[in-house]
């Protein structure tokens, strides 16, 4: 039987992570579930209108695309009016950090918590990375400018966002990471294309993170330098391996800043 235990913040804000107890082991979920009261979750009408951006979200491990839409709620800008949204789920697989247990993963994890020289599973990142260039793919096919396209991510899903816009052939409005790590070793920056260093990533870890250590999120910010690439590293003094109110409306400024003409 598996306990969840929930720490509440204020309202519209975020739970912490959820961590699921087994009767044998431990087992760690990278979420960042969102609070909501009944009647504050709000998301509006499938569009009527032709999307002139594209925000596609990526989650944690252990977590589901749905139980993370509710992030939208916190870009209230007229800009993000004809914004389209995505949040796809990880396929389940075994985890080894979780002792082989299955549970939606974009690629595995070898240990908890994650390091600087933590091991990487390249070849389950580079697969994970094919399903996230398909669905770029689609939109840019459906008339969306690449410049107006922004991958974000927490944890796992945040490792996933920086890989899958290093190895994009093409500028996208840029490429948002929380929580995350680089999941390749150096070798990957010959792979980067001179259109993909041109996109812009913002980088926010939390300072006390026990999970994803605040040295491995750290690392990325000289690793983007050596690559060429703009990279705006946020440190947040006493967040943990959450998402904070503070990161998503900062997240709102700067993809706001950066939106097409088209958008």
């Amino acid at each position: 039987m598996r306990a969840v235990v929930n720490a509440t913040m204020t309202l519209s804000t975020l739970l912490r992570p959820i961590a699921l107890f087994s009767a044998t082991v431990v087992v760690t979920v990278l979420s960042a579930s969102l609070l909501h009261r009944r009647g504050l979750l709000h998301l509006a009408n499938p569009q009527t209108h032709m999307a002139g951006s594209f925000i596609l979200w990526l989650h944690g491990l252990g977590d589901s695309g749905p139980a993370n839409e509710p992030i939208r709620t916190f870009f209230t800008s007229p800009e993000f009016r004809n914004t389209k949204w995505s949040f796809p789920s990880a396929p389940t697989s075994p985890v080894s950090c979780n002792y082989g247990a299955v549970m939606p993963s974009w690629f595995d994890i070898h240990e908890i918590p994650i390091g600087i020289a933590s091991p990487k599973d390249e070849g389950g990142v580079l697969k994970a990375v094919k399903s996230i260039h398909s669905i770029i793919d689609k939109e840019v096919a459906a008339g969306i400018s690449p410049e107006n396209i922004f991958i974000c991510g927490f944890s796992q899903g945040g490792a996933l966002t920086l890989a899958s816009v290093l190895l994009y052939p093409r500028t996208l409005g840029g490429g948002a990471v929380f929580s995350g790590w680089v999941p390749f070793n150096n070798t990957i920056k010959e792979k980067v294309s001179s259109e993909a260093r041109k996109t812009p990533i913002l980088w926010s870890h939390g300072m006390v993170d026990p999970t994803v250590l605040f040295e491995a999120g750290q690392a990325g910010l000289p690793f983007m330098e050596d690559i060429g690439m703009q990279c705006e590293f946020k440190a947040y003094p006493n967040l943990g391996h959450s998402i904070s109110t503070e990161e998503l409306k900062s997240l709102e400024l700067w993809i706001k800043g950066r939106l097409g003409s088209s958008s």
